[in-house]
């Protein structure tokens, strides 16, 4: 089969089956809401109805494909556990992963993924473990940061009267076409059953990016707490340079057009 099911058909997940149905495949996009529905159809994608909170429906056509992404922002790991069972089931092979690098603890270091400083108490972590732990089909993790980009504008997300704690800690983003390309990485070489970190070469901290993306599109600076104790992260993307070969194409988070539109 040259198919890939994608549950989740957001922000991500719609442009993603759009990439992939340009690159020949054939597509299964889920969402959880009708009215999202004509909006699959509409790029050519088969859409279906699948809410792992619930299975009202039967997902045996959504699961009929090879590859599998699961890209939705549920911790729900009792509906997971069964989304798992399903897969079991069925004629998918690989799957790859969306998670974070929230399941990170804040070290005050570099991190890599050989580290080990996963936090014990992160749903994500579990989830991730859950499906690593079948024997049935291997599983590929992209643990991405924060992702921006089109309509995620970080010069909006904090409302005025809302102050950015920890101000001189380092951000980890990532690009919304740069998730795209490292989707497709995997997919393309085929690279299963591995853990990658994925955000841009740069980490400034919270106060230098989001005064500079707020004046960007005309918006005053965030207010910042004056007194916090700096506590901080800063991911390694080395590997999945290393790994894939990929090259960032949006690898400067000072260097970013803000008012981009797609």
């Amino acid at each position: 089969m040259n198919t890939i099911s994608i549950l989740g058909s957001g922000w991500l997940g719609l442009p993603l089956a759009q990439h992939f149905l340009q690159a020949g495949y054939t597509v299964n996009a889920s969402t959880t809401s009708d009215s999202r529905v004509a909006d699959i159809e509409s790029i050519g994608a088969n859409p279906f109805i699948v809410d792992i909170d619930s299975f009202a429906q039967s997902i045996e056509n959504f699961l009929k494909a090879n590859i599998l992404i699961i890209n939705i922002p549920s911790k729900n790991i009792d509906g997971f556990s069964q989304l798992l069972h399903e897969i079991e089931k069925s004629d998918i092979e690989n799957v790859l992963f969306v998670s974070s690098t929230s399941v990170y603890q804040e070290t005050n270091t570099t991190i890599t993924e050989s580290d080990g400083v996963e936090s014990v108490q992160s749903p994500l972590l579990n989830i991730e473990n859950l499906f690593r732990s079948s024997g049935k089909f291997k599983t590929t993790i992209v643990r991405f940061g924060g992702l921006i980009g089109y309509s995620r504008k970080p010069g909006m997300f904090f409302r005025k009267g809302k102050s950015v704690r920890n101000a001189d800690s380092n951000v980890n983003l990532i690009h919304h076409d740069d998730c795209i390309g490292i989707i497709n990485g995997i997919i393309e070489q085929e690279v299963w059953g591995d853990v990658f970190n994925c955000c841009a070469d740069t980490h400034p901290t919270k106060r230098e990016f989001y005064t500079l993306a707020a004046e960007s599109i005309g918006r005053p600076a965030p207010e910042f707490e004056s007194q916090d104790t700096r506590s901080f992260k800063i991911i390694s993307n080395q590997k999945v340079k290393r790994v894939l070969g990929y090259t960032f194409k949006y690898p400067d988070l000072m260097n970013i057009e803000f008012n981009e539109s797609r």
